[in-house]
């Protein structure tokens, strides 16, 4: 398996792979890779010949105030972890690398990513898209892997991809979650025992929803209510809880199944966790 630092020599790579017949996939991540990670690697293998995971901590969509100097790192057990499933290549740039010190142009979507997270967070997918439009053209993929659990992240990437016109095909890839339901994440390291344990009031809040829906509950106000009561029972309290449109992400007054989800993230203690399920 191939490490690369440098964008010249990832594009040179994914070129050569190209001239060779081959497909490439992408997978970016911020490393600190856990199951979800490695689910992603494993369905872009599906579709391609070889995957090029990138490792980089992004520093633009950070704010001040968030965790961009404590998130966590383990770089050589991650590139251990790419090749033993079967990653052709590992980007591992430096911010040096990815943003010369002068740079001044960014990449942003300016509808689906103005509200959830991204009301929270207001330059959040500024630098999301702006890094992620960065990887396509180092690594030139003709597919890019991303996690279902960021829902909102996905939807903006699809319609950045759309709008520029970049040849790729992006592939959203379930939630991969603890045996006990928790959703797998980077952050999940910074909870307690006792936080944990009450965490898992996210995940039980929407598969309880879920199981209304499917028993016949289609008013999102109430289903939002039950979520909300739930999870702040355990100590979360809600940054949002939405039904919404799984294309437009718009919030719905009344659950349309096959094209509606359940958007939820939450606070407690300074932890902040994402989570959502399909409809």
């Amino acid at each position: 398996m191939n490490v690369f630092t440098t964008s010249a020599e990832v594009h040179a790579w994914s070129i050569a792979q190209k001239r060779a017949g081959r497909t490439v996939a992408l997978v970016p991540t911020m490393g600190y890779l856990h199951e979800g990670h490695l689910s992603l690697i494993r369905e872009a293998r599906k579709h391609c010949d070889c995957v090029i995971v990138s490792i980089f901590v992004n520093p633009t969509q950070f704010a001040p105030n968030e965790d961009y100097d404590a998130y966590p790192h383990k770089e050589d057990d991650d590139i251990a972890l790419c090749e033993a499933e079967g990653a052709a290549a590992v980007f591992l740039p430096n911010a040096d690398e990815m943003y010369p010190r002068d740079a001044s142009t960014w990449v942003e979507e300016t509808v689906l990513a103005k509200g959830y997270c991204g009301a929270q967070r207001p330059i959040h997918f500024r630098g999301v898209c702006t890094v992620v439009a960065k990887l396509f053209n180092i690594a030139a993929p003709d597919v890019a892997v991303f996690g279902q659990k960021d829902f909102q992240q996905v939807a903006v990437i699809r319609r950045m991809v759309r709008d520029l016109n970049f040849p790729i095909e992006i592939i959203r890839a379930p939630i991969i979650r603890d045996e006990d339901g928790l959703a797998k994440s980077s952050r999940n390291t910074y909870l307690t025992a006792d936080m944990r344990k009450r965490a898992l009031s996210l995940s039980r809040a929407l598969f309880a929803a879920k199981a209304a829906v499917d028993a016949g509950e289609r008013n999102a106000a109430a289903i939002e209510a039950t979520i909300r009561e739930t999870v702040t029972a355990e100590g979360w309290i809600p940054d949002y809880v939405n039904v919404i449109d799984t294309e437009t992400l718009t919030p719905l007054q009344e659950v349309l199944p096959g094209t509606s989800a359940i958007l939820l993230a939450c606070r407690c203690e300074g932890i902040r966790l994402i989570d959502n399920i399909l409809l």
